[in-house]
């Protein structure tokens, strides 16, 4: 009978684990984090008197929540000293046969995009946990209120500064992921042949270039602004080491992107930003190796 209990308590956890690391994703930004949150969330599953929980999904998602809120204060100071501009850690992302439908699918790419999870550093840990609630898996005001132990007024304040927040950042505007998965192969074209006028024309005016390598590998530890600027270094500097390798574009955070492979091995990420004109508005290069070992092949 023990056995059957123990069985049916993974049972339950595992039909809600994508949920549970989608949360803590993206309150996160980084996996490892994540994962370390579920499974903690895991043990307390384990350790509860599970006749005393009237649903798995709103316990396991409170648990979570508060679990990722205490790694956020965690890594806080971790951050605050990593070196150079710090980036969410790039995941693949697939979602076939688990989202029903592409509205879904767009609202879920979204919220995962690096853009946004870039914007999410700069909320409160209590906004970003609503708004990530909220806006990504669409819980209801009163859910969350019980997940955060808050009022339900004092939630949908949050809510609204988050909201506002996200949305002076980062402006919300539908991309058609095949124009997207052109311009990114075009800017690999300009940018792999050092073509410094085609680079120029795929970019806006006020792109910018943020590089992540933590101190491990060579990429700016400052960001770089304009489009001059940023054509210049990708088209003379920074990609020369970049495009001896192999290339992939592969979904990456919602949206296409450039896998560099060295050795088989996954060396940096170059994922685009677009504007809603067309353009590339931010490039981001990721190099630090600890954020790519999930993209090995």
């Amino acid at each position: 009978m023990a056995t059957d209990t123990a069985g049916a308590a993974a049972d339950a956890f595992e039909e809600q684990r994508p949920l549970l690391t989608g949360v803590a994703y993206r309150m996160l930004g980084r996996a490892a984090d994540a994962e370390d949150v579920v499974q903690e969330a895991w043990l307390r599953w384990a350790r509860t008197d599970r006749e005393t929980v009237c649903e798995p999904r709103p316990y396991l998602v409170r648990v979570t929540t508060r679990l990722a809120l205490d790694r956020l204060r965690q890594i806080g100071s971790r951050r605050e000293t990593y070196v150079g501009p710090w980036l969410p850690e790039p995941i693949a992302t697939d979602y076939a046969g688990t989202v029903p439908d592409a509205a879904e699918r767009m609202a879920l790419s979204d919220s995962v995009s690096l853009a946004v999870l870039v914007v999410l550093e700069s909320l409160s840990p209590l906004e970003r946990a609503v708004f990530v609630l909220r806006e990504a898996f669409g819980f209801p005001y009163a859910e969350i209120a019980g997940i955060l132990e808050r009022a339900e007024p004092a939630v949908r304040q949050l809510a609204g500064r988050a909201r506002r927040h996200v949305a002076e950042r980062r402006p919300r505007f539908a991309v058609d992921p095949t124009e997207r998965r052109d311009l990114t192969e075009r800017f690999l074209a300009a940018a792999g042949g050092g073509d410094l006028d085609g680079l120029l024309a795929l970019l806006a005016p006020d792109a910018r270039l943020v590089g992540d390598s933590g101190g491990k590998a060579k990429a700016p530890l400052r960001v770089l602004e304009t489009a001059d600027k940023v054509g210049r270094f990708l088209a003379a500097v920074a990609v020369k080491p970049l495009f001896e390798g192999e290339f992939r574009i592969r979904e990456i955070n919602g949206a296409p992107a450039v896998l560099v492979l060295s050795g088989g091995k996954p060396d940096s990420v170059l994922s685009l930003d677009v504007t809603e004109d067309g353009r590339i508005g931010c490039v981001y290069i990721i190099r630090n190796p600890d954020k790519l070992a999930l993209l090995a092949p």
